[in-house]
């Protein structure tokens, strides 16, 4: 549109770019395809931005924000219940790994990490701890944007306009096997080591002043960074051993994107709090969620006790109405066992493109995963800056748009081309992307 420019104030986006040119507009989407204004169809390959796990063009969900709108549109949960909000915290307390029993709702995956971080500095207040405060993540990993969020956040370049942040952040290596700095031959010791920095940062800020750990089941950032064998079971430990908490971000990793409704259930871990948002309504309303053991409410359960926190729109009627008929979908047609079916055929097409030249690795599980790009496959020569600019912003984002495919063309680590697209998505859908990805980054090699 035209005047998209004029007064949309876009996330995330170079404005100058669209100073010559039109805004891509997006206004219709059915099942694992949208349509722009001038009719042309893309697939959509990031499930919008990781949301949309039960596809595009649900009508059933959009009927039922629309009763509960015409029934209760909105009421808060500031010392008052209302029945969607019951039902869903009830329903999500049964898929939780272990006894994660209690969901405090948010409005989306920042306020929820957000949450996380100032209950975990509460329960160590009223538990006799009051110094354990900081919060130990991973290099490059995306945990948010609020200023608390942003603090978990290992990304420098989307925190420098806002500093000074939040203290108390501090950052250990991710788990990116490729560009492994120890161990590079052998995944389980690679695993062992990165697992063990979290214990020696513990070590070095003193433990008694650290409250949680906040690690994403598959790292984001950087492009879907797995974990390796043995990695949560032995942070699992550390936490333990220090008495810290261990925060699983699943605000992408949640809700069936891992082929499982968690992904600590995947990786077979027992997290203290899930962070978890975007898949749990599919898009239809925001909301996110804060799910919390029993024991860390237990504090706030007796005479005055309150965790002094809350957002206006947190456990909204009807994005918690939309969130029970998105599951009542997952249920029915049961798309978590639907990606457990098909993961190895994504995986395998995608990893035909091992053949191109620029293609250094393909990694992920489930239906999300990222691919590395490269100067050289041998050396893992990577692009500098300037390449990096040109490849991604250059050419292919705009590239493979231009083919049909909407993905994410990512530098915020190594260049990588992210995927993770609707749960719905089947062979017919993982060929068209190998086929794309092909074609424009054979072209991209070509223009190096």
């Amino acid at each position: 549109m035209a005047n998209a420019t004029d007064h949309l104030w876009m996330h995330f986006t170079r404005m100058a770019s669209y100073s010559a040119g039109e805004v891509p507009t997006i206004v219709r989407g059915e099942g694992a395809y949208v349509w722009d204004a001038q009719g042309r169809r893309y697939l959509d390959g990031l499930a919008g931005l990781f949301v949309v796990n039960a596809g595009h063009g649900r009508t059933e969900l959009a009927e039922a924000a629309a009763k509960q709108a015409g029934e209760l549109a909105y009421f808060p949960l500031w010392s008052y219940a209302h029945p969607t909000a019951v039902e869903l915290a009830e329903k999500i307390a049964t898929l939780t790994p272990g006894d994660l029993n209690r969901v405090f709702f948010t409005t989306g995956g920042s306020e929820a990490v957000e949450a996380a971080w100032k209950l975990a500095r509460a329960y160590f207040k009223r538990t006799g701890r009051p110094n354990k405060h900081k919060v130990v993540s991973r290099y490059i990993a995306y945990h948010g944007t609020s200023m608390g969020a942003l603090s978990i956040t290992g990304l420098p370049g989307i925190k420098s306009d806002f500093e000074p942040l939040v203290p108390g952040g501090i950052k250990v290596p991710n788990t990116n096997f490729y560009r492994a700095p120890e161990h590079g031959d052998d995944a389980e010791a690679f695993g062992r080591w990165a697992a063990e920095e979290i214990g020696r940062a513990i070590e070095r800020e003193g433990p008694d002043t650290v409250a949680a750990v906040f690690l994403e089941p598959v790292q984001n950032s950087g492009g879907c960074f797995p974990p390796p064998p043995g990695y949560f079971e032995r942070v699992r430990e550390i936490c333990d051993a220090y008495d810290v908490l261990l925060v699983s971000d699943e605000v992408i990793c949640s809700w069936g994107r891992l082929g499982e409704y968690f992904g600590a259930t995947r990786y077979g871990y027992q997290p203290d709090i899930i962070t978890t948002a975007k898949g749990i309504t599919s898009g239809y309303a925001p909301l996110g969620a804060m799910i919390a053991s029993d024991r860390l409410m237990e504090p706030f359960l007796t005479e005055t006790g309150m965790f002094a926190h809350g957002v206006t729109f947190g456990g909204h009627p009807v994005s918690c109405a939309v969130a029970l008929a998105n599951l009542e979908v997952f249920a029915r047609e049961d798309l978590v066992g639907h990606v457990r079916a098909n993961e190895d055929a994504f995986r395998s097409t995608l990893e035909k493109l091992h053949d191109l030249p620029i293609v250094g690795d393909v990694r992920g599980d489930g239906y999300f995963y990222g691919i590395e790009l490269v100067k050289d496959k041998t050396t893992r020569e990577t692009f500098d800056e300037a390449e990096s600019e040109r490849l991604l912003r250059g050419f292919l984002s705009t590239a493979l748009f231009d083919a049909g495919l909407y993905c994410r063309a990512d530098d915020r680590g190594d260049p990588v081309v992210q995927l993770a697209p609707p749960l719905i998505a089947e062979q017919q859908q993982f060929d068209e992307i190998e086929q794309i990805l092909r074609a424009v980054l054979t072209e991209a090699w070509s223009r190096l």
